[in-house]
């Protein structure tokens, strides 16, 4: 997985439109790479600044769990029992001696790297309840990979000297289930505070607004890697009527590609985006594949087939697909990892691919 800081692709769909205010995102259509950029900046700007002291109380709508507890994605575990969870209110930080002792506010982007300066240092797209101890561990490191962990927390957060390509300092990993969470934070802050200075330490990820190459790279991987959740949609959803204003690139995961990615000649059209359905699932296999791999659907055709490289270039494209199984050969394709994007309709899909060949990929 290590080797896809290269991915820079446009190939995701959106989050549930009818949630997206009417005409909100109409000053970016037809835009395209810097200017995209700049009338997002202009659309999310100027929001309802509220006091870091509130964001304790805004928590409890922003990061509740199903079950009432605190969503701290330092120590939660999507998919087991996390070893501790946090009560709203009781459990906030506070002081704290280990793990589990209590919450408090976390910067997912330090506000050391911008001067702890306001409206950026209570901007609840970029700040997160999260373990006190795990949080102090973090620091104000930067976020990267880890292969040899110095440290690693109860829920697989590492601490390390960063693996990742372009960088071998001290980074802090989250575990891959939130990574695409903390990389459309930041290219939130990188579109909202594109005016404003985020790189003023040496360990920021940024210089001024603009990503280091390194760090660029892996959060455009990241974005494609954790695709967005119903979490997200929902805390969005929350924040927006708290600040009145949104995180595009929640909304519109494809806007990374279009900005920072290579697919900064295509218009934005805010309205070609819909709703994907979980009812109609589409069936990539095999997996990894050699010679050929297959999609299917028993339900309904393909309207359009795109299959996308590492660099972002779309190495094949098919029209209106009748077939129950279609077919594709790999004779043409590398070893490699690839994006392959469905539409249907109003439905669009996206399933990730490996190639290999002669024993690579």
């Amino acid at each position: 997985m290590k080797n896809l800081f290269f991915i820079i692709c446009l190939f995701f769909s959106a989050s549930l439109l009818a949630q997206i205010p009417s005409n909100y995102y109409d000053a970016a259509y037809g835009k395209k790479g810097y200017q995209l950029r700049l009338a997002l900046h202009s659309i999310i700007d100027d929001h309802n600044v509220v006091s870091y002291n509130s964001l304790w109380t805004h928590f409890y709508l922003t990061d509740d769990k199903p079950n009432g507890s605190v969503w701290d994605m330092y120590s939660d575990i999507p998919s087991g029992t996390p070893s501790y969870s946090f009560s709203f209110g009781e459990d906030q930080c506070g002081n704290y001696i280990d793990e589990g002792d209590c919450y408090n506010r976390e910067h997912s982007l330090p506000k050391s790297w911008f001067g702890d300066i306001a409206p950026l240092n209570s901007d609840l797209f970029h700040i997160y309840p999260t373990d006190g101890y795990v949080n102090n561990r973090r620091g104000n490191f930067p976020f990267g990979e880890v292969d040899n962990p110095t440290w690693t927390s109860t829920n697989g957060s590492k601490l390390g000297n960063c693996s990742f390509p372009g960088y071998t300092d001290i980074v802090f990993e989250p575990i891959d289930s939130y990574k695409g969470d903390f990389a459309r934070s930041y290219f939130y802050m990188a579109t909202r505070y594109m005016d404003s200075n985020l790189g003023d330490e040496s360990l920021s990820m940024f210089i001024g607004s603009e990503f280091k190459s390194w760090a660029l790279n892996m959060l455009i991987s990241w974005n494609i890697l954790d695709p967005v959740s119903q979490k997200e949609i929902d805390r969005n959803n929350q924040v927006y009527l708290i600040q009145n204003n949104r995180n595009p690139f929640i909304d519109f995961p494809e806007l990374v590609g279009k900005i920072f990615g290579s697919d900064s000649v295509t218009p934005f059209n805010p309205n070609a985006i819909s709703v994907f359905d979980p009812n109609n699932q589409f069936i990539v296999f095999p997996n990894p594949a050699k010679d050929m791999f297959f999609i299917t659907n028993n339900s309904f055709s393909v309207d359009e087939l795109l299959i996308c490289d590492l660099f972002g270039k779309i190495v094949l494209n098919i029209r209106e697909i009748s077939n129950p199984i279609i077919e594709v050969s790999t004779e043409n394709l590398a070893s490699g990892i690839y994006l392959v994007k469905i539409v249907h309709d109003n439905f669009v899909q996206i399933r990730k691919i490996v190639i290999y060949k002669n024993g690579n990929y």
